[in-house]
């Protein structure tokens, strides 16, 4: 079974597949208030608007990170 990391700020949640994952390092750029591969977790969801993190979780290249909206 494929692992999955889920981290939500109440309005999305965002899922981080490990496996997907190339260390392309776009989230890290874009959003490094969030994205910090040297702590843990390394996502701070609640450091960007759920717009900042949705706009940068589609520049995702590998699709290691993706979102769905809470209801």
């Amino acid at each position: 079974m494929e692992k999955v990391n889920e981290y939500s700020n109440g309005e999305i949640t965002i899922s981080w597949k490990p496996a997907l994952c190339t260390h392309s390092g776009v989230c890290v750029k874009t959003l490094p208030k969030v994205y910090n591969p040297k702590e843990r977790p390394w996502i701070k969801i609640e450091n960007a608007t759920s717009e900042e993190l949705m706009n940068q979780v589609s520049n995702c290249p590998s699709g290691a990170l993706s979102y769905k909206k809470n209801n």
